[in-house]
């Protein structure tokens, strides 16, 4: 097809640039929308890696969870509902994930403790009927924990970071913004017995928000005005962060207990394996 208007020609080279430059890696979005997609499992960081390559225990920890708490007291920032909060409210859930996955731990349920009494009271009384089968089994006491692990989401600071570029050139112009927040969250692990924390530890994890726009304003003739808008957002979901956040938080905890004989690992020479190394070794940043 043939376009006179060198004019147009720019706007639609810009248009088609900019599209290309509309799919983000890693997540599939184009810019007239990502399209349909089933449900699936939830996707998950490097740090997910980092768990599930840890050298084998000596022995599974078993832990108690009973909550982990939003204390941020942060909401959504307008437009969006004051109601809303800026981090999930199932903090403890994701945390049961990660300590499950990582196979250091046997978590047991303690958030859901009352449901669990109550279904345990229906059994006992099934079995105290007088017409209930004779049946010699007797229902076992809930399996107390080693250590408890207590901590929550303490900090969500936005606009930690902002910035952008652009530039325009009769009235065609593109510009690109962006945004960072910061999630940090703490994990600390209690002695049942004593009450003492053995270990704590904090660990942060940045919310990185990209907007890309492109758009022309232009007379290509008398009384004929060309407009065109054209953009795409990307915002790096915060549950995705805090279970990194989170993961590695794990990580930590584990590499410290090993270091100050909390626990210990099933072969003691994995001390040097890549992955506890690099978590062991790692420092926080001094401002």
């Amino acid at each position: 097809m043939y376009i006179r208007c060198p004019k147009i020609a720019i706007a639609l080279a810009c248009i088609t640039a900019l599209s290309g430059c509309g799919a983000i890696k890693g997540t599939g979005d184009a810019l007239f929308g990502p399209g349909r997609d089933d449900a699936k499992l939830t996707p998950r960081n490097n740090t997910f890696r980092d768990l599930l390559n840890l050298p084998q225990p000596k022995g599974k920890i078993l832990a108690a969870v009973y909550n982990f708490r939003d204390q941020t007291g942060q909401y959504r920032p307008s437009p969006a509902s004051s109601f809303s909060t800026a981090v999930t409210q199932g903090a403890a859930s994701m945390l049961m994930n990660v300590l499950n996955e990582s196979g250091w731990f046997i978590p047991l349920e303690r958030e859901g403790l009352q449901n669990l009494l109550t279904e345990r009271k229906i059994i006992r009384a099934a079995l105290a009927k007088p017409d209930a089968p004779e049946n010699n089994s007797i229902l076992p006491s809930l399996i107390a924990a080693n250590i408890l692990l207590e901590g929550g989401i303490v900090a969500y600071d936005t606009n930690l970071m902002t910035g952008g570029a652009g530039a325009r050139y009769f009235g065609i112009g593109a510009d690109e913004q962006y945004r960072v927040d910061q999630i940090t969250v703490n994990l600390r692990a209690v002695d049942i017995r004593s009450g003492r924390v053995l270990h704590s530890v904090l660990t942060s994890k940045t919310v990185y928000s990209k907007a890309i726009s492109m758009d022309v304003f232009r007379y290509v003739k008398y009384k004929r005005l060309l407009e065109i808008e054209a953009g795409t957002t990307t915002n790096e979901p915060a549950q995705l962060a805090l279970l990194s956040a989170m993961e590695s938080a794990v990580i930590h905890l584990i590499g410290q207990g090993i270091v100050n004989n909390s626990w210990a690992l099933q072969n003691p020479d994995d001390i040097s394996s890549p992955v506890l190394q690099y978590y062991l070794n790692e420092s926080a940043t001094i401002l």
